[in-house]
């Protein structure tokens, strides 16, 4: 028996137009990305194994070494979603931890003071002074009951 690993080319351009084909079926209308996520990691791996060499498989340390590459990035991935989602708690608790003090906020080029009256939570927390909401990342400077600063 004789296996060609090689395709001529009338077999490479039926391939690669099933390819292309079922690719576009996949992707439907999604917004093609310039990055490189893990579902592409997992096809450039799938592509690689189903187009090797029976006579000359690849090699287990490479294949080890791809595996470890996709957990790395599949990690990563998940320390992100979860630092943001510790930022945004942080970001609220810290906006409630001002409730009731006396602030100094600047906002439009002016110093506003006065008392927290209400916190709004959030990604975004907002803080109520003087009748009106700003954004918790004006904040300038925390004073206690007797005036003194805690900044």
């Amino acid at each position: 028996m004789d296996f060609s690993t090689q395709m001529n080319a009338s077999e490479s351009a039926k391939v690669s137009m099933q390819v292309d084909s079922f690719n576009k079926s996949l992707n439907g209308n999604k917004v093609k990305s310039q990055e490189l996520g893990k579902d592409d990691f997992m096809k450039i791996l799938i592509t690689q194994l189903s187009h090797q060499d029976p006579t000359k498989p690849m090699e287990d340390k490479e294949f080890i070494a791809q595996m470890a590459q996709f957990s790395s990035l599949e990690q990563m991935t998940n320390m992100n979603k979860q630092f943001t989602n510790m930022a945004e708690r942080l970001n609220s608790s810290q906006a409630f931890n001002v409730l009731g003090k006396n602030v100094e906020l600047m906002s439009a080029g002016q110093t506003i003071q006065g008392q927290v009256e209400a916190v709004t939570g959030g990604e975004y927390p907002q803080l109520l002074v003087n009748g009106s909401y700003y954004d918790f990342n004006t904040l300038q400077t925390v004073y206690n009951t007797k005036g003194e600063s805690q900044l």
